[in-house]
């Protein structure tokens, strides 16, 4: 019985924490992830653009607006107190969150000042809010840019015709020999800058070890 009651107090922990929430001090990392307190989080329902993607104003002048929208969220929010709701855990292991800075939503502050776009894929609450920023020209919206999601999706494709990883946070190598084993090879091991992935041949790229087992994938001895 005591060990049954353990077991439902133990699997009862990550629901707990998540009910909990977030919070503490706010470090901008880029416009929609933030560390929160010791806690990585990445803002639910938006979506920034990435450091180092070009937006071109009126005059056909091309700027980093990745950088810029950085600059302005840490103007705003930057060594603030934040109060942070999990929603989920992504791919990296980032907390998926609403977040609220002195009672205000900044997935809101940032969609209604132009500063991020409303992310449709996973959630609709800021779609009128990115709207009425287009319309009123707020922000990003008084220049031409890719949607953040589209930008990342051509970088991957780019990075993967020249041979690189499409991610790159994800740089296991995941190779299949001549004779069908599948081995994974780390960055730094003896023959992962030779080792070509040809994804037209099952060959692919992980973001983890644990990953790349769980495929089906073993480390190269080597």
């Amino acid at each position: 019985m005591l060990r049954i009651s353990l077991l439902i107090v133990l699997t009862m922990v990550p629901a707990i924490s998540m009910a909990q929430g977030i919070g503490g001090t706010v470090r901008v990392v880029d416009g929609d992830t933030f560390d929160v307190g010791g806690t990585r989080v990445r803002l639910h329902g938006v979506d920034a653009p990435e450091d180092g993607q070009p937006c071109t104003d009126a005059d056909g002048v091309t700027w980093d607006c990745g950088a810029w929208v950085t600059q302005q969220v840490r103007r705003r929010i930057g060594a603030r107190m934040a109060r942070c709701d999990a929603v989920d855990i992504d791919r990296y292991g980032r907390t998926v969150a609403t977040c609220t800075v002195a009672g205000q939503d900044v997935g809101r502050m940032l969609v209604s000042e132009g500063l991020a776009l409303a992310y449709r894929k996973y959630s609709m609450a800021y779609d009128l809010d990115e709207k009425r920023a287009v319309i009123a020209g707020r922000g990003l919206h008084a220049h031409r840019f890719d949607r953040p999601a589209e930008f990342r999706r051509a970088s991957r494709a780019d990075r993967a015709a020249q041979g690189a990883a499409p991610d790159p946070d994800c740089l296991i190598k995941g190779n299949i020999s001549r004779s069908g084993k599948r081995i994974h090879h780390l960055p730094g091991q003896a023959d992962y800058a030779r080792t070509v992935i040809r994804p037209a041949q099952g060959e692919r790229w992980f973001c983890s070890e644990g990953q790349a087992r769980a495929a089906g994938w073993r480390r190269a001895r080597r």
